[in-house]
């Protein structure tokens, strides 16, 4: 289509198929059936605008109303197609729910161990995929088994990809949704479990091999985490050399995540864009180095495309290993992006790839929106690309790096205030020193260490982690150091957001201060 080729329109386009998705998330309930018939109709008005502007093309008299009808058409059937696709995703889930005389009482269940099992104090908790014999019952439950009363033995150990036949005691998802509260419910939707119970008992291991290919990632990331806790033992900083490499949080400590809270370094333990880029360009660039010393090779294929590939590779398999969060699922959509572009050597704008990462992934997950992370991810990428892009006053070395820190704590400033009602106002030094460490030392180390035999590599990053957290443990304790306020009305919050990004115009934009000025009211 013609209007592909037109940069800006595919962007914005972009923009309002998410705002079509965000908005069906807030709604309290789901439209009915005659509403999710509106993408539909809109996609036929189009198709007539395009007609239309075919034949006024030929004929060289197109009006600027025109154009600008066609455009608003276009928008406005980008919001309904995310409107709906997001309802309709919405409406399948929903749809899979435990049966109500099934609530409450014991059932048989044959399935499989999905995803990561989560270790308790008094047992497990898993993801189970039934097979399907019970009618009504969900296909994704989240399972606790725990020990028997009055005993001290624990259950059996359950590892991703195993057969089980259990007996279970279900019920359907619920949870309080106090105003600034989590919302458990939501959080169960958000990842397709549509039921919650316990295993009473009858349990029965059937077959030990993995299910399907991610069960096999799955075991994989059961034995790294099974590695680092036998290396490490009881050491204090363990579970975050292990959520640097597998993606599993759970085993750092509630005092850490406060650190990382004060501190704004919360996003160097979620594996992210930064970590994907880090593998991906240790690959790429190692490769390259090998690469061009081999004739044969270069001739074969240029350099540029092993490297592409080499990029592609390593980045696919830590994001496998992490669990495919949603940063991670961004990360990897753009570098997916920017190898096809190499490998076929054209040049793509990083706005382009940022918008068809976020495409992506709200096309897979609608409810990914739901999360923080999603909306720190996107954000912290499109203020590095907004703050780099075009500026004929471009620096380089730590400057650069100082700037760019600088301007993500700006522009994220209202996004942490309206999610977290905090605000880490030491985040850019705390970074300053964790980023270096942590992108450069511990993460490498601890790659290193899942992928080799060698445990002094586990030390040296465990020594390199305590290191790092002397000084962001340092900062944390300084109390002016971190900012709280009660939550600010959205229309505020927008209002900040806007302002942030006036803020980060380049130098001689008229209006830079007063957007300063504007970006305060959200503090005050």
């Amino acid at each position: 289509m013609m209007w592909m080729a037109s940069l800006p329109a595919m962007r914005a386009l972009v923009l309002c198929f998410a705002a079509g998705v965000v908005l069906l998330q807030g709604r309290e309930s789901l439209p009915d059936a005659a509403m999710l018939g509106l993408p539909g109709a809109g996609l036929a008005l189009v198709l007539l605008l395009f007609r239309a502007r075919r034949e006024h093309v030929a004929a060289g008299r197109a009006s600027a109303m025109r154009r600008l009808a066609r455009g608003l058409a276009l928008a406005g059937l980008a919001f309904i197609l995310g409107f709906g696709w997001a309802a309709l995703r919405a409406d399948w889930r929903l749809a899979d729910e435990l049966r109500g005389e099934l609530e409450g009482v014991d059932i048989g269940l044959t399935g499989f161990v999905a995803g990561l099992p989560q270790p308790l104090d008094e047992g497990v908790r898993f993801h189970f995929e039934p097979d399907g014999e019970v009618e009504g019952v969900p296909g994704k439950l989240l399972l606790s088994w725990y020990r028997a009363r009055g005993t001290t033995q624990a259950p059996p150990v359950v590892k991703p990809g195993e057969r089980w036949r259990f007996t279970v005691r279900l019920k359907r998802p619920h949870g309080f949704h106090n105003p600034g509260g989590f919302d458990y419910e939501a959080w169960l939707l958000e990842r397709g479990l549509r039921a919650t119970g316990y295993v009473r008992g009858g349990a029965q291991r059937l077959d030990a091999d993995a299910a399907g290919p991610m069960d096999v990632v799955h075991r994989l990331r059961d034995a790294v985490r099974e590695r680092f806790a036998a290396v490490l033992g009881d050491a204090p900083y363990a579970g975050i050399l292990v959520a640097l490499v597998i993606g599993e949080q759970r085993g750092i400590p509630p005092g850490q995540w406060e650190v990382f809270r004060r501190t704004g370094v919360a996003h160097l333990v979620a594996i992210s864009g930064m970590h994907i880029t880090l593998a991906a360009a240790i690959a790429g660039g190692s490769l390259g180095w090998i690469w061009r010393r081999i004739p044969g090779l270069v001739l074969r294929c240029p350099v540029r495309r092993a490297q592409a590939l080499a990029a592609v590779l390593a980045g696919t398999g830590y994001a496998l290993l992490a669990g495919l969060g949603i940063p991670v699922q961004r990360a990897l959509i753009m570098l997916f992006v920017v190898a096809v572009a190499l490998y076929r050597g054209r040049f793509i704008l990083p706005s382009r790839v940022l918008a068809l990462a976020l495409l992506a992934v709200l096309v897979l997950d609608p409810w990914a929106c739901l999360s923080a992370g999603f909306w720190l991810s996107f954000g912290a990428v499109a203020a590095i690309g907004f703050m780099l892009g075009g500026r004929r006053d471009a620096v380089g070395g730590w400057r650069a790096a100082l700037r760019v820190q600088l301007g993500i704590s700006l522009a994220l400033l209202p996004l942490l205030v309206m999610l977290f009602q905090s605000l880490p106002l030491l985040s850019p030094l705390a970074n300053a020193v964790a980023i270096p460490l942590v992108n450069f030392i511990i993460t490498p180390f601890a790659l290193l260490a899942a992928l080799l035999p060698l445990d002094f590599l586990l030390q040296w990053g465990h020594q390199a982690t305590a290191l790092m957290m002397v000084f962001v443990e340092w900062l944390a304790a300084f109390e002016p150091g971190y900012w709280r306020q009660p939550a600010p009305p959205m229309w505020l919050g927008t209002l900040a957001m806007a302002a942030a990004a006036g803020a980060l115009l380049p130098r001689g934009t008229p209006g830079r201060m007063a957007a300063l000025v504007a970006l305060a009211g959200l503090l005050a």
